[in-house]
């Protein structure tokens, strides 16, 4: 028997999802829903999936397996409707949220034993249908959040389900789970954020500092252009965790604020040195809670050409940019072409290609 799997929401996640799904299970048939009719006819056009849902209440009831790929919020409302539902008994339901607990206890409430929560742990630049990649998830980690009234059948269907991804499974507790990505990945967002805030009125009273930040300060606040409504959506998803770990940022930084104030230059050495080793001990070439994206810099002479010469160069060698920018940090010398990709490797065979095909001089961060 044909499964049917229902996906809600075909925005990158779910799209992306839909790829993995037909390209390892060919025999599945995949229904999609999206608000965006536009979404779903591109979805069907460009076979992603095989048909539009009608709605919610007349597929659900037909699946076998449901993704809900919308921000947690809109999720929470469609697990009421779930709940409503004739549903087949053997049916698992799952999510792609960015936090779990308040999911997961909603999901309890509804004695909703068929579901699983999920977060695959990776995104890209782009966003929504068009921007499916059949590669999104390749050596991510895809968590999946259980209770004790998750039947394994369920977990084992979604896992064999779900192995085109090629991502690596962790089951966790949404407890541990948002705990996690409070630390790594929701706070690192708030502290990007009020530093580009922040920047705005400084800017304002030191308008070379605007010119000045197009480096190294425009990549380590690379994440503060998420999309802001779906990240209101997860800080007040993650509300107990974030307060917890904000309250703690503060009290460092207060520290800090004291240890430069009273000139405590070996307090002050020590809160350096202590990061440096952490951070040197932390995995690499690895997909993470926030998705890493690896770039190459390319020295390049302010002639007409040259940005269409490296792009040609790089679907020569078959190579996806992420994005491309030119950085200008300085002043009467060449220009700095910066070239985003998803994988370190793609990064190296670009590098080695372009140095061969020309003069530019490369080199990585």
């Amino acid at each position: 028997m044909k499964k049917r799997v229902l996906i809600v929401g075909l925005g990158l996640i779910g799209s992306s999802l839909a790829l993995c799904i037909k390209k390892k299970h060919p025999s599945v048939t995949i229904i999609g829903i999206d608000l965006q009719e536009a979404s779903e006819d591109f979805a069907v056009k460009r076979q992603i999936i095989d048909q539009k849902g009608r709605s919610i209440n007349e597929e659900a009831v037909k699946a076998d397996i449901i993704f809900l790929c919308t921000p947690v919020k809109n999720t929470l409302a469609q697990l009421e409707l779930l709940s409503s539902l004739p549903l087949k008994e053997t049916v698992t339901i799952t999510d792609v949220g960015s936090t779990k607990k308040e999911i997961l206890d909603k999901a309890c409430d509804l004695n909703l034993d068929c579901f699983i929560g999920g977060h695959p742990m990776a995104g890209s630049h782009k966003s929504g249908v068009t921007a499916a990649d059949e590669n999104l998830f390749e050596n991510a980690y895809y968590i999946l959040t259980t209770t004790e009234q998750t039947k394994q059948n369920n977990l084992n269907d979604l896992k064999h389900l779900l192995q085109g991804t090629r991502a690596k499974f962790v089951v966790l507790s949404a407890e541990e789970h948002d705990q996690i990505t409070g630390m790594l990945s929701h706070l690192p967002h708030i502290i990007a954020a009020g530093l580009v805030n922040q920047s705005k009125g400084f800017n304002e009273n030191h308008p070379r500092s605007r010119q000045l930040a197009a480096g190294g300060f425009r990549d380590i606040t690379r994440i503060a252009s998420s999309d802001p409504q779906m990240w209101t959506d997860i800080l007040l998803s993650n509300k107990e965790a974030l307060l917890e770990l904000m309250k703690n940022w503060q009290a460092e930084m207060e520290q800090v604020a004291k240890w430069i104030d009273t000139e405590n230059k070996q307090a002050i050495f020590q809160f350096f040195s202590e990061a440096r080793e952490t951070r040197n001990q932390l995995p690499v070439h690895r997909e993470g809670a926030i998705p890493a994206f690896h770039d190459l810099f390319v020295d390049v002479p302010d002639v007409p050409g040259v940005i269409a010469e490296i792009t040609g160069l790089l679907g020569k060698a078959d190579l996806s940019l992420i994005n491309l920018k030119i950085l200008e940090t300085r002043e009467d010398i060449f220009g700095i072409l910066q070239l985003t990709f998803k994988r370190e490797k793609d990064v190296k065979k670009a590098r080695a290609y372009i140095e061969q095909q020309t003069a530019y001089v490369c080199y990585e961060k």
